[in-house]
């Protein structure tokens, strides 16, 4: 008895749970009808971005490198006899002129030396003036034969020492009159002078180093270049063509200085690769200083046709450089390219882009790669695309 109320209990179970299975199985075929009746999701809308064709154009290709500024000419001034600074005739940094006085060294001591030197050789003169009219009348006693022949080769090379007396008396002279010009320090170039590195009332000799004058009228730039620049320019230079070189300072927009590459050296440095070239230029409006850094391009020969695009357009993957190209049917196509140097503002593709592709170069932040995109087309400038350029602000949204 107990055993059939058991199974009648589990029956009743089972049938329990067989119900709610099929009051489940209607439920989920009501969601599933439901859901069939519900529209379809919105697709997302393209996002606005403004593309440009590429540009292709012949271009000269340049190589830049890195220099400092050199004067053409560098004089330490030093003095060339010993003395004590009396005057200093200059202001620290002043451009000064060839022949002007920079410094003086106490003439006094000079001037007496050069007073002296002039009577001793007044006195030499005096005697070998006396020593010629002597001879002068031993000649005419001797065709009388009134002296002897040995007498009068004796007046004769007396004559002769006192002559020479005269000469030596004459060049001393002569060296005190430079020493007491040598007091006058005066510069040799025209250029722009330093301080004064020994100051009034000190004593100097030879060694010291007074001041220094660099040129200032035209202004080396130096710099190494590297084998292939130094192939094309050596090959240019020999044939006579000059090289033009441009030069930028530090905070200098481009290349403002243009010059002549004037040196090149005659060897490579075989551990660093590299060869010590040197361009001329000119400096009127001093602006250029020795010792400035200098960002130096040299033109690179033929022009060849080069693809352009600007640099906002380029994208960084890792160690890649790619942008978005816009294909046929308006959707955006990864694209890596391979860059080469600026020119005009503009870069140079290597290798990625074929002229008249159009190419991202506003938006880039809401492209994805095989995504469709709503862009405008703009010219391809190096200057930023303002802002009433793009389709929103076009649209005022």
């Amino acid at each position: 008895m107990n055993n059939q109320s058991g199974m009648g209990k589990l029956r009743v179970i089972i049938a329990a749970l067989a119900i709610a299975g099929l009051a489940g199985a209607g439920l989920t075929g009501c969601a599933d009808a439901t859901s069939d009746d519900a529209p379809a999701a919105a697709a997302p809308s393209a996002p606005p971005v403004t593309s440009a064709v590429v540009i292709q154009r012949a271009v000269t290709e340049t190589q830049e490198f890195s220099g400092r500024l050199e004067a053409i000419e560098v004089v330490a001034i030093r003095p060339r006899v010993s003395g004590y600074i009396t005057a200093v005739n200059f202001k620290p940094g002043a451009e000064v002129k060839k022949g002007e006085v920079l410094f003086v060294i106490d003439p006094r001591p000079y001037q007496a030396e050069a007073d002296r030197t002039k009577a001793v050789a007044a006195a030499a003169q005096a005697r070998a003036d006396l020593a010629r009219l002597e001879l002068q009348r031993a000649e005419r006693l001797l065709a009388d034969k009134a002296i002897a022949q040995r007498e009068f080769d004796e007046r004769s090379a007396g004559q002769k020492e006192l002559d020479a007396s005269v000469r030596a008396a004459q060049a001393e002279h002569e060296t005190a009159r430079l020493n007491l010009a040598y007091t006058r320090v005066t510069s040799p170039i025209d250029g722009r002078v330093s301080k004064a590195e020994i100051t009034l009332g000190n004593l100097v000799d030879a060694t010291a180093v007074l001041t220094s004058v660099v040129s200032l009228e035209r202004i080396y730039a130096s710099f190494d270049g590297d084998e292939s620049t130094y192939l094309r320019v050596s090959r240019r230079t020999n044939a006579g063509q000059p090289v033009d070189v441009k030069v930028g300072l530090a905070g200098e927009e481009g290349f403002p200085h243009s010059g002549k590459l004037e040196f090149v050296d005659n060897q490579l440095d075989s551990r660093s690769g590299s060869v010590r070239m040197r361009a001329t230029l000119a400096n009127t409006d001093r602006a250029l200083a020795p010792g400035l850094f200098a960002r130096v391009q040299i033109a690179g020969g033929a022009p060849t046709p080069q693809i352009l695009i600007v640099d906002r357009a380029i994208n960084t993957d890792q160690d890649r450089k790619f942008v978005y190209v816009v294909d046929k049917d308006g959707k955006a196509e990864y694209r890596s390219v391979k860059l080469g140097p600026l020119d005009d503002g503009l870069r140079i593709v290597r290798e990625g882009l074929k002229p008249g592709e159009k190419i991202v170069v506003n938006g880039l932040q809401r492209v994805r790669p095989g995504a469709p995109i709503a862009a405008q087309v703009v010219p391809m400038v190096a200057t930023a695309a303002p802002a009433a350029a793009t389709p929103a602000a076009a649209t005022g949204a």
